[in-house]
């Protein structure tokens, strides 16, 4: 949704302490996870007026959220 977080414990709350796990045991998937933190953070941040960026790279942003929210998804389902 709009101007929401979508920390990936929000997103998969069942999985909540498989990605504590893997933060802590999986230098890859932390990586990954501080990555889409940061660009979640960043989202918020343009959502809320808070930042002023162009159309196209709010856009592009929000693709790589996706990117890095599948990548960080298929580790899970790897792990489960």
């Amino acid at each position: 949704m709009f101007g929401e977080r979508h920390d990936l414990p929000h997103e998969f709350p069942e999985k909540e302490e498989l990605i504590k796990k893997l933060v802590e045991e999986n230098a890859e998937f932390a990586r990954l996870y501080a990555a889409y933190d940061v660009l979640d953070a960043e989202i918020l941040k343009i959502e809320q007026n808070l930042e002023t960026v162009s159309d196209a790279y709010a856009e592009e942003l929000k693709m790589k959220r996706v990117h890095l929210k599948d990548q960080l998804y298929q580790m899970l389902q790897e792990n489960s």
